[in-house]
């Protein structure tokens, strides 16, 4: 199984993101267009980068009644990118329907992953604002096996519960892990963090990092840095 380095960039527009990406002159990193780069710019920007040899991780989270994300799925589908994902919370069955929108006519489909929890919810916000009152880990255990049933490919899931994740849905089940900062970098707005190093150790397959890399003094080598604790290149 593959694992990789994946930069979050959470630009508002193409001239940032491009001015970011030109950067490289060498690497071609892995990157995760979310919802503000996407609503800014549409679906276009994830055609250019592509263009450029970029793998996408295009992370817009969807969640809504079975039939909407199907047909939304399906639109996505065109877009030629890696990954795409969804909220776990919204059941089985939207996410059986959203990987029949998202399957080509050939078979083929981009891989799938749900979000369990996002890393800035802690379990005090998880008990005393949604009213979950199980445990932060089996909520996530439970929305993974949930996703493994419905045939995703995997969760998106702090780094934390990456070990758990793939104790209860198998090795093959993949984990794709926010919340990683540096050892001697800002938590920033993340409740549960790890380093790359620690990842590593505790099963992640993809980390994704955005200012802790975008905002470096040098880009470049705060990737660099990354890959080399996280892949040991």
């Amino acid at each position: 199984m593959s694992k990789d380095v994946i930069i979050a960039c959470d630009f508002k527009s193409k001239d940032e993101v491009f001015n970011f990406l030109d950067l490289f002159t060498e690497e071609k990193p892995f990157i995760k267009i979310g919802m503000e780069l996407y609503y800014s710019e549409g679906p276009d920007i994830v055609r250019e980068i592509k263009k450029r040899g970029h793998k996408i991780f295009l992370d817009l989270k969807l969640n809504d009644i079975p039939n909407t994300v199907e047909k939304s799925m399906s639109v996505l589908a065109n877009l030629d990118v890696d990954i795409c994902n969804l909220h776990a919370s919204g059941g089985i069955k939207m996410m059986e329907a959203a990987i029949h929108g998202l399957t080509r006519e050939d078979g083929s489909r981009p891989m799938l992953i749900a979000v369990t929890q996002l890393t800035s919810i802690s379990e005090e916000v998880m008990q005393n604002e949604l009213l979950i009152n199980k445990p932060l880990d089996q909520v996530v255990m439970k929305y993974a096996e949930n996703a493994k049933i419905a045939g995703l490919d995997g969760v998106v899931c702090s780094p934390l519960e990456a070990r758990k994740v793939k104790d209860v849905c198998g090795e093959n089940f993949i984990t794709v892990t926010p919340g990683v900062r540096f050892s001697d970098g800002d938590a920033g707005d993340q409740a549960r963090v790890t380093t790359p190093a620690q990842a590593k150790e505790i099963g992640s397959d993809y980390i994704v990092l955005g200012r802790p890399i975008t905002q470096a003094e040098n880009p470049v080598e705060a990737y660099k840095r990354c890959v080399r604790e996280f892949l040991g290149e």
